[in-house]
């Protein structure tokens, strides 16, 4: 199922706000890390209906997905 690209935009900001704070990384970093991660693509492309879950959930798999990347 494909999100209102409008709606999509608002959960991407939200999302990648709560990423920010969650993982104390700047705006610039967490949108960066977003925009190339798999949650990305996945909400994007309506896979799973991703944009569906909160934007908790949402930054707690970003927080999974870089969890590599973040210890550094």
């Amino acid at each position: 199922m494909k999100a209102d690209k409008v709606i999509l935009q608002i959960t991407y900001k939200s999302v990648i706000d709560m990423f920010a704070k969650t993982a104390n990384i700047s705006i610039r970093k967490a949108l960066d890390l977003f925009y190339n991660s798999q949650i990305y693509q996945e909400m994007r492309e309506g896979i799973s209906d991703m944009h569906c879950r909160s934007e908790k959930y949402l930054a707690e798999e970003l927080m999974q997905e870089f969890s590599c990347t973040l210890s550094n």
